[in-house]
């Protein structure tokens, strides 16, 4: 009876001691649930300080602006004008490094192949990064593919310049002369397949005529020829054409922006002026190597909106004959897209190539 009594009082104090952990054992999901809303509610408080320490990215040494240019030039200038103030809004130096050659394509492709790591920046302009593919046939990086878009800069028209002895004192009449005389008119460039160029050919196109396009090495001596009547018209950067202006060693007959110019107010818009529609400008931005941190990207961009806003370098730019456009990167993509378009069918149609 005693083992009967015992075996029984064994299974008994099992079947209590298994109660009882069951019991215990559910006495402690309170603590374990307690003990997991606790670590939730620590992740969740420490989640939005990390979001907010990537949001307020700031840049803990130098960062390298390459400026696919040579020094002096104009997009170069535009480059370090923002390019100061960006640094003292980032509280570090913004350098430029001038990576010269391939009408811009070896900096741009020296941009493209970086670290993607907010350190490293580029200049990227029209014909860099709208020209270039539909005329290079080696090029060395994807417009689109290879770069993020961090602000668009501003754009800068060129003005429509001719000889003075050219009896064409509009844009209507000069397009009437070059009617009368086909191919008899010549303009100058920096060089083939520059925006300048392109300008030009854009121009004969929308207006039915027919030009000679004479290609220099630089907008100097083009500009020299042309007061010395040697051509007879040249697209030509505002900044160094408005003195000239000025003394009557030239004729602006109209600005290639959409707008009027600021330097130029009293000039009209070739498109004002009987080619609605035409629109040729030189827009300048920054961009970073594909693969940037879309929160550095957004950091980026509002210390540049921010930069562009300041009265003095707003005050510089336009001197530079750059109107700022501040901007989303969202906006600088729309405008690549936009003109590498077309600059490819104005290259196509005027039968442009290397």
């Amino acid at each position: 009876m005693v083992p009967a009594f015992a075996g029984t009082a064994q299974s008994g104090s099992t079947n209590a001691a298994s109660s009882s952990f069951r019991r215990n054992d559910r006495g402690n999901w309170p603590m374990r649930r307690t003990a997991r809303l606790l670590i939730s509610f620590a992740v969740a408080l420490t989640a939005p300080a990390q979001a907010f320490a990537q949001a307020d990215w700031r840049p803990e040494r130098p960062i390298r602006l390459i400026v696919p240019f040579s020094p002096g030039s104009s997009s170069d200038i535009v480059a370090r004008i923002v390019a100061q103030k960006l640094g003292e809004r980032l509280k570090q130096q913004v350098f430029v490094e001038n990576r010269v050659g391939a009408s811009g394509n070896l900096g741009s492709e020296a941009v493209a192949r970086a670290q993607p790591d907010g350190y490293t920046m580029g200049l990227a302009n029209a014909s860099t990064h709208a020209v270039a593919p539909s005329y290079s046939t080696n090029l060395g990086y994807d417009p689109l593919r290879d770069f993020a878009p961090v602000a668009m800069l501003g754009a800068s028209p060129f003005v429509l310049n001719v000889f003075p002895g050219l009896p064409a004192r509009s844009v209507g009449e000069l397009i009437a002369l070059a009617k009368a005389k086909p191919r008899t008119l010549t303009y100058a460039s920096a060089g083939p397949a520059t925006l300048a160029h392109l300008a030009g050919a854009l121009f004969a196109s929308m207006a039915h005529i027919e030009m000679v396009h004479v290609p220099y090495r630089g907008t100097g001596q083009a500009a020299i020829d042309l007061m010395d009547g040697r051509v007879d018209m040249q697209f030509g950067t505002i900044p160094p054409s408005v003195g000239n202006i000025r003394d009557g060693k030239l004729r602006a007959l109209g600005v290639t922006g959409a707008t009027r110019n600021n330097a130029l107010p009293d000039v009209p818009t070739i498109a004002e002026s009987g080619l609605p529609g035409y629109e040729a400008s030189l827009w300048q931005g920054y961009v970073v190597p594909a693969g940037t941190p879309q929160t550095i990207v957004a950091k980026l961009n509002r210390e540049v909106t921010a930069a562009l806003a300041d009265p003095a370098v707003r005050a510089a730019l336009i001197e530079q004959g750059v109107e700022p456009e501040p901007g989303p990167p969202e906006a600088m993509e729309q405008r690549m897209r936009a003109d590498a378009a077309k600059w490819h069918d104005v290259i196509v149609a005027a039968g442009i190539h290397e």
